[in-house]
């Protein structure tokens, strides 16, 4: 490239993709909690046999609120996903796991369900995960959807105690995630082979589905015809 006065000039070249999952983004946002100004840090991450997700982590130095939400890097999925884990292991704590803010979380045993958008996205481990769910339900007993107090009160001991012992890996369980965006991911530890205790269904989405992921507002076809009509 030639300068004002015909000089040649140093071209910087375009980040590549290589260069923006190494680079760590920083920009000033408020806390969630106090409103505080606080640092996000924005880091683009590739999960090995998975997708690019964006990790988004919050500290805010006044009142030590954190925070760590994940974005799905791409589009919906043309299906959706169902992902079942058979924990049998205490290893099986340690699985990497990413939860869209589109996922549903289901552990039969504890007969227990968490729905889509609750905790948002998370880029964790199984453990964390499950100690995260842990402390929402001591926040709000509510989520076991018992409004008797007194009947509250002691189905949230039992529950608590049966969740810390399939945290504790004293106790075996199912650990299903529903994604109708298919956006989620568990870890298969075998990869690339089968994991014979993790397995992955994939869905065709209902009506319902789509439209709580706002895809039946989305017109994709027809408009050509649209057009000549209106002409």
């Amino acid at each position: 490239a030639l300068g004002l006065e015909g000089e040649e000039l140093d071209e910087k070249p375009v980040d590549s993709a290589e260069d923006l999952r190494n680079e760590v983004l920083q920009f000033n946002t408020n806390c969630p909690e106090c409103n505080a100004p606080a640092d996000t840090n924005m880091k683009l991450v590739q999960i090995p046999h998975f997708k690019e997700v964006i990790i988004m982590a919050t500290n805010c130095d006044a009142c030590g609120h954190r925070t760590n939400e994940v974005k799905s890097g791409g589009a919906i999925e043309p299906h959706g996903t169902r992902i079942t884990l058979r924990i049998t292991d205490p290893s099986d704590m340690t699985r990497d796991i990413l939860k869209s803010e589109t996922c549903s979380v289901e552990i039969p045993e504890l007969e227990f369900e968490l729905g889509m958008g609750a905790l948002g996205g998370k880029f964790t481990t199984l453990e964390g995960l499950l100690k995260d769910i842990r402390e929402l339900v001591e926040r709000n007993p509510f989520t076991l959807g018992d409004s008797s107090v007194p009947s509250r009160t002691g189905k949230l001991q039992e529950f608590l105690g049966k969740l810390q012992g399939i945290i504790e890996g004293k106790t075996e369980a199912h650990f299903i995630l529903d994604d109708p965006a298919g956006n989620s991911y568990l870890q298969n530890v075998y990869a690339p082979e089968e994991d014979p205790e993790l397995t992955v269904e994939r869905y065709q989405r209902t009506f319902e589905q789509n439209e709580d992921l706002g895809l039946n507002d989305m017109k994709t076809e027809g408009y050509e015809s649209g057009g000549a009509a209106g002409r």
